[in-house]
């Protein structure tokens, strides 16, 4: 029988019924918890924005070493390109300097240092809308060499969260030496010097 308990020492039944929770507690805990969620929310923005950022620089810092790679690979002929500003939802790269919508790596088949339309794209990053990423030397596209070095001015970025300053503590700088070398650099080091 459910519910019940048999003792045949006892010769009786004892019930055991069990308890849900009511409504009342219910909201009682939900009206708890909420006040708990919003009072941990802003201490976790700049945790968020720390993660964002670092995330975002190590993608960059992939698709330079690919571009590098493939550049050698090829034998030159490999450009890095911003994203047009409005590709997607993306309305905040205005000038060749903001990358803020992200980049995409294609073979530069005719060595002019811009991917047309009709060449083929190896790689492709569309950057988070809470990302400012700003090319602090150069414009709008990276060109690669033979020796998967970078023809024209060496690249320097500053990642920022949104409608912040570069002294925002999430934020952080991004360096590529002529020859290569890539290094992450914090706030206060913001633009890269050579």
């Amino acid at each position: 029988m459910y519910g019940a308990t048999y003792f045949p020492s006892h010769h009786y039944l004892v019930r055991i019924s069990s308890h849900g929770v009511t409504s009342v507690e219910l909201l009682a805990t939900l009206a708890v918890l909420g006040v708990l969620a919003a009072l941990a929310a802003p201490s976790f923005k700049p945790l968020i924005e720390r993660w964002g950022i670092r995330q975002v620089t190590e993608e960059l810092k992939s698709t330079l070493y690919y571009a590098r790679s493939e550049a050698i690979k090829r034998g030159g002929n490999v450009t890095i390109q911003k994203l047009p500003n409005k590709t997607g939802s993306c309305n905040t790269a205005q000038s060749s300097s903001d990358w803020d919508c992200g980049w995409f790596v294609c073979v530069d088949s005719n060595s002019d240092g811009v991917c047309a339309a009709s060449e083929v794209v190896l790689q492709r990053y569309d950057a988070p809308a809470n990302v400012q990423i700003t090319r602090t030397s150069g414009a709008a596209s990276i060109k690669f060499n033979r020796w998967g070095l970078i023809d024209g001015k060496w690249p320097g970025f500053s990642l920022v969260p949104m409608n912040q300053s570069t002294m925002n503590p999430a934020s952080q700088g991004l360096c590529m030496s002529s020859g290569g070398r890539i290094r992450t650099i914090p706030p206060e080091e913001i633009p890269c010097t050579p």
